[in-house]
């Protein structure tokens, strides 16, 4: 993985930064933590400026997220209806269980979509929620941009903490992602062996 993310990131720079960052919050398994990571190593070798390389991730995971967001816009809610009558019972959700989702997200939207961009499996999953509840374009962006500014900063300080170290944290990431995925499937199976649907 290293080597496939230094050669894009040696062949475009801050561009394929940001193009990287949108694809991470598209297809997940691209990891943040390697590319800013990554940059942070270069920073340190003067090889990036700090300031643009946060600047070109933040715009590519703002605008990967967008992408899931327009579509949950595109989707609605209405819509959102007669896909959860069909399909609740593999989703493991009825009506009543959305419109709870979307009550919460009235309320809280704004601070949800900030908090999860520090989650490695929700900083993209809830960019479909915000989109599907309505929330408006320019919150989603300012808030998205907002928790992916700090989150990509923490990553370009570890990589300029870490130096060349920090490439063996890719060693550990794939056994991890692995166990996080098998976490996830058990406990979706666990729960579609258990869920009812309220009356």
């Amino acid at each position: 993985m290293n080597a496939f993310l230094m050669h894009w990131m040696e062949s475009g720079g801050y561009v394929a930064i940001a193009l990287l960052m949108a694809l991470e919050n598209i297809i997940p398994p691209i990891p943040s933590e390697l590319i800013m990571g990554i940059g942070g190593i270069w920073v340190a070798r003067g090889r990036m400026d700090v300031l643009p390389l946060i600047a070109a991730g933040t715009l590519g995971a703002t605008a990967g997220n967008y992408v899931l967001f327009w579509i949950g816009r595109r989707y609605g809610i209405e819509r959102l209806y007669g896909f959860v009558v069909r399909h609740g019972r593999w989703l493991t959700l009825d009506w009543r269980s959305i419109e709870r989702i979307n009550r919460v997200f009235l309320r809280h939207g704004s601070w949800i979509v900030f908090v999860f961009r520090f989650m490695p499996l929700g900083r993209s999953v809830v960019s479909l929620p915000a989109g599907l509840f309505g929330m408006s374009s320019l919150r989603f962006i300012v808030w998205t941009a907002s928790g992916a500014a700090i989150w990509n900063s923490l990553l370009v300080w570890a990589g300029w903490a870490l130096g060349t170290k920090f490439r063996e944290i890719d060693h550990y990431i794939a056994p991890v992602t692995i166990a996080i995925c098998v976490v996830a499937v058990v406990g979706y199976t666990y729960r579609l062996l258990t869920w009812r649907p309220r009356a």
